[in-house]
């Protein structure tokens, strides 16, 4: 029997083909490697980077850069190949993630992020608790002097609202006749009249006052006086002035002092003192009040009391109380400015007044019945 022999002849093309294989296997690799960037000053070593698997990553070659001292493509897949690979255990990938097969995100060295400007990204991931620094101060305190224009402008242009009057600045002025009235009463009919006028500031005025009567043709008792009004409270002032009384009989003037004012419970009050030549002295108690029954019929009751220091027999005035009046007018306000009313007046004389009443065939007690106008300006 023939023993085959082994054909030794294709022994030496193995050698060859595998020889040539294994020249040919880094041409592929060079091949598939990209340039580094023209921009980029430090090219970055993919092999060098510690627990990077590049073996893992299917279908990627990372080459060395130029220059660099990493050995061939070939032989780090060789080197890698000897080391045992224990694949870390994939986390699930959020939404919209791209999954990168093969690379050991366990093996990758911490990133630095304190180390980026601006940022701490470690305090922004550690949702444990909260880094132990002290915290920023929080803005406040005084602004500096020139924050601001003194006036709050900021550089605002003035505008013609700038030029308004704040409230009580502004001087103003006012005339109200309170009473424009005829009456019929005992002693007869007549016409009687109070008004007063003022001009100034809610700190300084001019008051004017008058307030007189006339009966049978002719002026009976007359007055009128000039006061300087000066506020010394909310609702309260002081007045300082003349007063000239005209009539029948001698004329007389007077110093005038007084306060008036909005009391408690809306009384107004008028308190004046009056000194004269020759010791005369007198004063006079003025209060009224509105009760509104609606808001334009209106029932005002008014009290007068006048007292004098040094009777005055030409005028038929005794010393004392000379006499008080109580007053009651209903008005309706058509407008604000034009009132007319109705209402009756009790008059009472005492002491000597009342002596020199009776003496001229006057009634020591009187009732008039009124009818007139309020009107004010």
């Amino acid at each position: 029997m023939k023993t085959p022999r082994r054909d030794t002849s294709i022994v030496p093309l193995r050698s060859a083909l595998l020889a040539a294989l294994l020249l040919a296997l880094p041409l592929p690799a060079a091949a598939q490697s990209a340039p580094a960037s023209a921009g980029s000053t430090a090219p970055v070593d993919m092999g060098a980077m510690p627990s990077m698997d590049h073996a893992g990553m299917h279908g990627m070659a990372m080459p060395a850069s130029a220059g660099s001292s990493a050995p061939p493509a070939a032989k780090t897949l060789v080197k890698k190949a000897r080391k045992p690979h224990v694949p870390a255990t994939p986390a699930a990938a959020p939404a919209g993630a791209h999954p990168m097969h093969g690379m050991d995100h366990g093996a990758m060295p911490p990133m630095d992020h304190g180390s980026m400007q601006g940022m701490d990204h470690g305090a922004a991931y550690d949702t444990g608790a909260m880094p132990d620094r002290a915290m920023e101060p929080m803005p406040g305190g005084r602004a500096p002097a020139d924050a601001r224009s003194g006036d709050y402008s900021d550089g605002i242009a003035a505008s013609p609202a700038h030029a308004l009057h704040m409230h009580g600045s502004a001087p103003a002025g006012m005339l109200l006749v309170d009473q424009l009235e005829a009456f019929h009463g005992r002693d007869g009919n007549g016409q009687s009249w109070e008004g007063a006028g003022w001009y100034g500031s809610d700190a300084d005025k001019l008051w004017l006052r008058s307030e007189g009567e006339r009966t049978g043709g002719r002026l009976d008792d007359g007055e009128v006086e000039a006061l300087w009004d000066h506020a010394v409270a909310a609702f309260w002032s002081t007045q300082l002035g003349v007063r000239h009384d005209f009539g029948a009989g001698p004329r007389r003037s007077w110093a005038a002092f007084g306060v008036q004012g909005l009391a408690p419970y809306w009384f107004e009050i008028q308190a004046t003192a009056y000194a004269g030549p020759a010791g005369r002295s007198a004063a006079r108690l003025r209060a009224d009040y509105e009760l509104l029954f609606t808001q334009r019929l209106i029932l005002q009751p008014e009290l007068e009391v006048n007292l004098h220091g040094k009777s005055d027999p030409a005028r038929g005035i005794g010393s004392g109380i000379s006499d008080a009046k109580l007053g009651l007018r209903l008005r309706y306000e058509i407008r604000r400015e034009f009132a007319p009313y109705i209402g009756v007046v009790w008059t009472r004389r005492f002491g000597a007044t009342a002596d020199f009443a009776r003496a001229d065939h006057q009634a020591v007690f009187d009732r008039q019945w009124v009818a007139g106008l309020r009107i004010w300006f």
